[in-house]
């Protein structure tokens, strides 16, 4: 059975209050905070970004699974906020790992299904037998309107998983999409 071999998150260490936030926009920032249930939320620093987050995450994935990473065959990464047009994320993520070269790679865009787009591609190239396992990430920063509810709670973080057959920490019975 295909499942979950290896995880590894990243958060940035730096904060900000949505009380903050809100008193720029001239709104209660503890009410607000308390109706919305975040107090606060990490941001990334100035050298952050959806490279560098999903590339510590997959670092922690790889070494909570302690596989060589060239025997990884393909990376996926979903995002709303990948740093470039067009040089992949996922082409940064396998050099700082040390993968091969011989591997598929993509970026995914699609809100906050993006993550779950990259576990499934991984699942379904695990299974048909074509890669030996493939990592999946869901990264992103704060991609918010100004004074819009996201503002005050997307934040910034990545999760990054391993996906294969050997010794599966937990195994993936089944998915399902609801696309609209």
């Amino acid at each position: 059975m295909v499942g979950i071999i290896g995880y590894g998150v990243y958060i940035p260490r730096y904060r900000i209050k949505t009380e903050d936030i809100a008193s720029v926009w001239g709104e209660d920032g503890a009410k607000l905070a308390k109706g919305l249930g975040v107090y606060e939320k990490s941001v990334p620093g100035p050298d952050e970004d959806v490279a560098t987050i999903s590339t510590e995450a997959a670092r922690n994935a790889v070494k909570y699974a302690r596989i060589d990473p060239k025997d990884i065959g393909a990376i996926y990464i979903g995002s709303e906020s990948h740093p470039y047009a067009v040089k992949p994320t996922g082409t940064i993520v396998l050099e700082a790992l040390g993968c091969s070269h011989n591997i598929t790679c993509a970026d995914y865009e699609f809100a906050c299904k993006a993550g779950t787009a990259a576990i499934q591609t991984c699942m379904g190239l695990v299974t048909s037998g074509m890669i030996k396992m493939g990592l999946a990430i869901g990264a992103d920063t704060a991609q918010g309107r100004p004074g819009d509810a996201l503002e005050y709670s997307a934040a910034a973080g990545g999760a990054a998983y391993i996906i294969g057959n050997d010794n599966p920490v937990a195994t993936i019975e089944a998915t399902v999409s609801f696309t609209t």
